[in-house]
C-alpha cells in the first residue's frame, strides 16, 4: 500500500542558499583588535575597521548600506582573501595587506590623504601629520590630515598607523595606542 502523504512531501532541499550580495562582511578577532572586513562582490575591500563592540559594528554596517549598497550580508567565505592577506601581514610574513581596495567610504580629502600616504610612506617607515600634509600639497593642514586619517575606512591596509605627531608619542589611532604601537613594532621587527 502506498503512503498517501508522500505525494505532498516537498523534496529535501538541504541548507538554505544565500542569494548573491553586493557587500559581504566578516568580523575578525586579531592581535590588534576586533576588525570588520567588508568586500564588494568583485572582491575589492571596502573596509577594514576596528569595531570594539556591536554598536560600532552596526554603525559601520549602516554606513556601508548607505554609501555602497543596502545589500550587505555577513558572509565570511567571501572575505577569505582579505582575511588571509591581513593574517599574513599581522604575522610578519607580508609587508602589506595585498588586496584590491575601494575608497567609496572615504571623502575626497581622505582619498587624497590616504593615497598620498600609501604612495609615500613604506613598510617600517614613519612620518608626521605635518610632513604628510606637505606631501599631499596641503601644508599647514596637519590637523585636517589627522582628522582624515582618524576616519580611515581601511585601517592597516592603508597604513595610517605610520603617521605620528611631531611632538612625540604615538598619537591617536582608531584601534587605540596599544594597537598602533603593536603595528609599529611589528614593522620595525621585520624591516631589514
Amino acid at each position: 500500500m502506498t503512503n498517501p502523504f508522500t505525494a505532498f512531501d516537498p523534496p529535501l532541499a538541504g541548507p538554505p542558499t544565500l542569494p548573491p550580495t553586493d557587500v559581504s562582511y566578516a568580523v575578525e578577532d586579531t592581535e590588534v583588535g576586533r576588525l570588520l572586513l567588508a568586500v564588494r562582490a568583485d572582491g575589492a575591500l571596502v573596509t577594514c575597521t576596528y569595531v570594539g563592540d556591536t554598536a560600532a559594528e552596526d554603525r559601520w554596517l549602516e554606513r556601508l548600506a548607505v554609501a555602497v549598497s543596502p545589500r550587505v550580508l555577513r558572509h565570511p567565505a567571501s572575505t577569505d582573501s582579505a582575511r588571509r592577506a591581513l593574517a599574513a601581514y599581522l604575522s610578519g610574513s607580508a609587508r602589506s595587506v595585498d588586496v584590491p581596495t575601494d575608497l567609496s567610504l572615504a571623502s575626497p580629502f581622505q582619498r587624497t590623504v590616504l593615497t598620498g600616504l600609501a604612495a609615500r610612506v613604506g613598510y617600517g617607515e614613519r612620518t608626521t601629520y605635518a610632513a604628510l600634509a606637505g606631501a599631499v600639497d596641503r601644508p599647514g593642514a596637519a590637523r585636517a590630515v589627522g582628522t582624515a586619517l582618524g576616519g580611515n575606512p581601511l585601517c592597516i591596509v592603508l597604513p595610517c598607523h605610520r603617521v605620528l605627531p611631531a611632538s612625540g608619542g604615538v598619537g591617536g589611532y582608531a584601534g587605540g595606542p596599544a594597537a598602533k604601537e603593536h603595528l609599529l613594532a611589528l614593522e620595525a621587527a621585520h624591516t631589514g
